[in-house]
């Protein structure tokens, strides 16, 4: 397993449905975010424009319930990544306690022509940097 990355959110009123709970999308919209903010913090010393990530698949299981004002807490690190694709894990905390686990599936693309791309060792050493 990678290094984990974390980031803090607190759950505000546009993240409410009317079940009065954080409404599915929003995860979706919170793991984007740390997707985007884990490649940003590990490129920072060696941008690499010339990809671009998009996904492929997503697998959810929502475990608990957050509501308004709860800080939570979302892990994500780096699995197997072989070819055009690159697995991504996130776990959502309140607490201590699991609310949600993710699995998604990213695939590389070529920044210019928006076509997959093997990944090579470049990208290799930024996401997996213990291998």
């Amino acid at each position: 397993m990678s290094a984990i990355f974390e980031l803090k959110i607190k759950v505000s009123s546009e993240d409410i449905d009317t079940l009065d709970h954080v409404n599915n999308l929003v995860y979706v919209k919170w793991m984007d975010k740390i997707a985007t903010t884990h490649w940003a913090y590990l490129t920072k010393e060696n941008p690499l424009p010339q990809y671009v990530w998009v996904v492929m698949r997503h697998e959810i299981d929502y475990l608990k319930q957050a509501t308004l004002g709860d800080e939570i807490t979302v892990k994500t690190w780096v699995g197997e990544t072989k070819g055009i694709t690159s697995v991504r894990f996130m776990e959502f905390y309140k607490n201590k306690t699991l609310l949600v686990k993710a699995k998604t599936t990213w695939v590389m693309l070529d920044a210019k022509t928006h076509k997959p791309t093997r990944i090579r060792e470049n990208v290799l050493k930024v996401l997996l940097p213990e291998k």
